[in-house]
């Protein structure tokens, strides 16, 4: 999977993307709100580690996401 952070403009928040090997959008939110459902996509018990990557992950940036 990979992720990207996007950055939001005026009263649009910045967003988190995360997509699938084919780049199919998997789950999108806002990178100031926590997650509420990553089991989803098979990121359960990895909330600690996912929330300190987008903190430093850099705008526009795709990066592979290895948690």
């Amino acid at each position: 999977m990979y992720i990207i952070k996007v950055k939001g403009k005026a009263k649009i928040p910045d967003y988190i993307q995360i997509r699938d090997e084919n780049f199919v959008l998997v789950a999108y939110f806002r990178a100031d709100r926590p997650l509420k459902s990553v089991e989803k996509f098979g990121l359960e018990g990895k909330e600690e580690q996912l929330e300190e990557l987008i903190k430093n992950l850099p705008f526009g940036k795709l990066q592979k996401l290895d948690i």
